[in-house]
């Protein structure tokens, strides 16, 4: 087991544990200042700006998406500052298998792969979760649920991740045709924790939230915001009310 491992103290649930779910949000760091990365993380970890629970790394390879990113050795200097904090690490490259001892050691609490990059999409998962890692699974906006069906109901996830715009860059517009995906998943595995990416502001929240999407990816509306906290506060209440109103 890598020395940071999260298994014990993550803050989400198992798809199998029948236990109401919590809002989590998660500020992508592609949409911060790079120059002064550790202090807009810092910030948006911080009370002040409304004590996200997750910060996403998004992980690039200029293969499986046309755009290049960062590694590991960005995961393990956050890690270094931010011995406590949630790293949700979104892969969007091929060949996953291929990193996951890498992003284990460097301190990534989760690991997300896509499933149309991964041959064996069940031993991936498998190998995530034997590194301490939680595991996620994504979909493209071409993807059908149907695609994690297996992985869903044999336990060998813990988040399904349904991206909202094609994945690759930063700053496009929500794919509200992605709800129906969202809804589906969520009438389908109501315990499982459903991210969302791509698109979310203060005019996207409510589609995401009544669909049953719980984990918010939000990048250029948090960092590039005048209050941070007014937006993850916003966002983490209206996830919170539909949660509500799905338990009645």
């Amino acid at each position: 087991m890598p020395v940071f491992s999260h298994l014990d103290k993550a803050t989400w649930l198992s798809a199998a544990t029948p236990a109401p779910l919590k809002p989590i949000i998660a500020p992508s760091i592609l949409a911060a200042d790079f120059g002064r990365l550790a202090d807009d993380c810092r910030d948006v970890l911080s009370e002040a700006s409304g004590s996200s629970e997750w910060l996403h790394v998004d992980v690039m390879d200029g293969h499986f998406v046309p755009n290049i990113s960062i590694g590991p050795c960005v995961v393990a200097a956050l890690r270094k500052h931010y011995p406590t904090a949630f790293l949700d690490v979104h892969c969007m490259i091929t060949s996953p298998e291929a990193w996951i001892s890498d992003m284990a050691a460097a301190g990534a609490s989760g690991f997300t792969f896509h499933v149309e990059a991964a041959s064996d999409p069940k031993t991936v998962a498998a190998a995530i979760r034997s590194a301490g890692m939680q595991v996620g699974v994504a979909l493209k906006p071409s993807t059908p649920a149907t695609a994690v069906k297996d992985l869903v109901e044999e336990q060998l996830v813990d988040m399904v991740l349904v991206m909202t715009v094609e994945p690759g860059f930063g700053g496009q517009s929500f794919m509200e045709d992605q709800m129906p995906k969202v809804a589906e998943l969520r009438k389908a595995y109501p315990a499982l924790n459903i991210q969302v990416d791509g698109g979310l502001t203060r005019g996207t929240i409510e589609a995401a939230a009544s669909a049953g999407a719980n984990v918010i990816v939000a990048g250029t509306s948090v960092f590039k915001a005048e209050s941070r906290n007014d937006v993850v506060n916003h966002m983490r209440g209206v996830v919170a009310k539909h949660l509500a109103l799905a338990s009645q």
